[in-house]
Formats: C-alpha cells, structure tokens, sequence
C-alpha cells in the first residue's frame, strides 16, 4: 500500500491563527493558560475565550490578559458548543483550539502551522504531558501520554491519520471545521467525532511531535472518574456513530480496529481473565500478567521523556500508569455494557479535567 504524499502548498504564519479557549468557571486556571498564550514566539490574530456563563471572575480574568471575551445568553452544554459558538467570529484561515486549564509551549505555534503547508491536512494536534504529577492519577496519565505520543501517534502519523486530533489542544483549517458544522456535542468525545468526520471527507491529520502542550490532568477519583466517564462513552458512541463512514478509509479503520480490540481484549484480560487464572489454579504466578509488558512500555517512555530531562520522573510514574490502565479498563467496560447491551448512552457533559 502505497504511503500518502505530503504536498507542498502555501506557508501560514501564526497571524494566521485565531486561538479559541472554551471556559466555564475555570477562574483558577486560564490566567497561567493565557500567560502562556501572550508568552507564544509568535502571537496569534486574536485570542476568543468563550466564557460560558460561568458564575465566577473567568471572564474578568481573560479581559485583563487581553483576549477578546464572548459569552453566549446561555450555557451550550458542552465545550463542543462552546468552541462552536466562537467558529463564527473566526477570521483566520487557520484556528486552535485549547483548554482552559492548558499551556502551550512558546513555539508550538510555529510548528503547527507547518503542518498546513500541506493543503489536503484539516487539522494537526501536539505532544501532550501532564503540567502536574502529584496525585497517583496524574503519574499514571504522565507514562500514559509519554507512551502514547512517543509510540501510537508516532506510527499513526506516518500515514496522516492520528486516531484522534486532541481536543486540549489542536489546530484546524477554519473552512475544513466550518464545513463538518463546528464541534458536534452529539457524542462525549466532540475531537474524535470531528476528526473521523474530517478523514470521511477526504481531509488528513498530523502529529507535530515538537509542538507540546500541557493540561492539568486528574488529581482526584471525583475528576478522574468525569473524565473516563466521558472518554469512554465517546469512544463507544463515536464507533457506533461513523462505522459505516469509516470502512472505507483504510488508515482510519485499522487504527480504530486496533484501538477497540486493545481497549477490549486489555479490559477482559485485566479485570476478569487474570483473576480467574490465579484464583483457580490457585497460581500467584499468573499475576505477572499485570506488569509482563512493562519493558515494552518502559523503552518509549523513557525515550519521550527524555528531550524534557524528565527520565527520573518517569520512572518514579510507572507504577501509577498499571493502577490507571486497571480503573482504565473497567470504566471501558461499563461505557460498552451501557452503550451497546443496555442501550444507555451517556447523554450528559459533566465538566471535568
């Protein structure tokens, strides 16, 4: 099979680019997220923070950074509905969207905007670490990214097709996302629905590896069970959504057949087949299968953490990453049993890191 050629088209400089921060009540967080944005190497046309009627000082704070504020007469719902609410006030042929509780390195602007001189690529999303590793849910999402973004994306990017253009932080061609409609919240996870929308109209993804953004991840059970909660029904509801559209792209169906048999098969073997091994045969030894793959883990982790002098932490991180793939697998579970069995989709956004 063939590799996709990479095309050569116009160049856009970061005034090409009007950045989009969906916010509600995110007082306490989107002052460090516009510091880093006014820090960028090279400004962006303007800075739209939707504040969606939060009832704190969110959108006082965004006016004294000096971003545009808008605020619709009501609350959307959703971030989608948010960002959405902004996609009309664009006028740059580029857009990036980013979370209120995410910084952004100072030249991440530049290194996305490279990725657009290839006219058939609708959107490109960065390297993501966690700004804080202080909880057990954070050390575990810590290795979980630096696996992901140094592995996954790595490898789905030599065919331009990232399973999913990340929602804390990417960058869109305006008329591509005006095209999809905007952010749709008619699943939990709107950056996937948006992307596989996008690859069914013919359009490619990229991963800028040297384009590095950092959310505040989890630090509590209440925060992190939000966040699978949502990433998991999106996930499931997202399969359901586009099966039909997305046979017909092969590098998007054999990473989304991937990922769906890993998330599976991973989930049984975690929660259910390993117990019953070591109950029945009464066999401590079949536990191994916990951490059996940890050298295969352990070898891109440290290579992603390494240009951020970060090995030692990532190390000390490991054991955190096997607790979270563990709460990882049952919370898939629950999202499939209630999605497919049950007929139970997850219908309400809850607001969460």
């Amino acid at each position: 099979m063939a590799h996709p050629v990479r095309v050569e088209g116009v160049m856009h400089p970061a005034s090409a680019v009007t950045i989009i921060v969906p916010a509600f009540n995110e007082a306490g967080t989107i002052g460090e997220t516009l510091a880093s944005l006014n820090a960028l190497h090279s400004p962006a046309a303007e800075i739209i923070v939707v504040d969606d009627c939060s009832t704190d000082q969110t959108g006082d704070i965004a006016r004294r950074a000096g971003a545009t504020v808008i605020r619709p007469e009501r609350n959307t719902g959703s971030k989608a509905g948010a960002q959405t609410f902004a996609l009309d006030r664009v006028r740059t042929p580029l857009c990036l969207v980013l979370d209120a509780d995410t910084t952004l390195a100072p030249d991440a602007l530049d290194h996305l905007t490279r990725a657009f001189a290839d006219p058939a690529i609708a959107a490109a999303c960065t390297t993501v670490l966690p700004r804080s590793t202080g909880s057990i849910w954070e050390r575990g999402r810590y290795v979980e990214y630096l696996f992901a973004f140094t592995f996954y994306k790595q490898v789905q990017d030599q065919w331009d097709a990232p399973l999913i253009s990340s929602g804390c932080c990417s960058m869109y061609r305006t008329e591509a996302v005006r095209a999809a409609g905007g952010w749709s919240a008619r699943t939990m996870a709107e950056d996937m629905d948006l992307t596989w929308t996008l690859y069914q109209q013919g359009w490619r993804t990229r991963f800028v590896a040297a384009a590095l953004c950092r959310p505040l991840e989890p630090n509590s059970w209440t925060f992190l069970a939000r966040q699978l909660r949502r990433w998991s029904h999106g996930f499931v509801q997202n399969v359901r959504l586009h099966w039909r559209g997305i046979l017909p792209v092969p590098y998007l169906r054999s990473a989304i057949a991937v990922a769906a048999w890993d998330a599976a098969l991973a989930s049984l073997v975690y929660l259910l087949v390993l117990p019953v091994l070591a109950l029945g045969f009464w066999n401590p030894w079949f536990l191994l299968g916990y951490v059996i793959d940890i050298p295969a883990i352990l070898v891109p982790v440290l290579v992603g953490a390494a240009p951020h002098g970060e090995m030692r932490k990532a190390l000390l991180c490991i054991p955190a990453f096997f607790a979270l793939r563990t709460v990882n697998a049952a919370f898939f579970l629950r999202a499939l049993f209630d999605e497919v069995i049950l007929r139970r989709p997850l219908l309400v956004y809850e607001k969460g890191h």
